[in-house]
């Protein structure tokens, strides 16, 4: 599973900048990696680690703005198209599994 947190947060008054940067450290902190500016995106494991993950989200949500947070599987993560300029780019590798023996 992928979870992608899509976010459009005010930042005109010196409280919502600091608002707006706190949710994006928070992301990073928790795993995400961004994907472009207020788009960030992480691997999860199974559907009850991305659930955990919404549920941190939920509490670390902003007083305002908009915020979506979209699961996908990584068969779709995998049919994203990435372009840079006119250059088409190569989605980011899907992390390994852990294996135990």
């Amino acid at each position: 599973m992928w979870l992608i947190v899509l976010f459009d947060l005010p930042t005109e008054t010196k409280k919502e900048r600091k608002a707006y940067t706190k949710f994006r450290k928070f992301l990073l902190d928790d795993g995400f990696n961004m994907m472009q500016y207020s788009v960030y995106y992480r691997h999860c494991a199974s559907r009850e680690n991305a659930e955990a993950h919404t549920r941190r989200i939920k509490g670390a949500l902003p007083e305002k703005g908009f915020v979506n947070v979209i699961s996908i599987t990584d068969k779709q993560f995998g049919d994203i198209q990435f372009f840079v300029g006119r250059k088409e780019k190569p989605p980011p590798n899907a992390p390994h599994q852990l294996e135990l023996f």
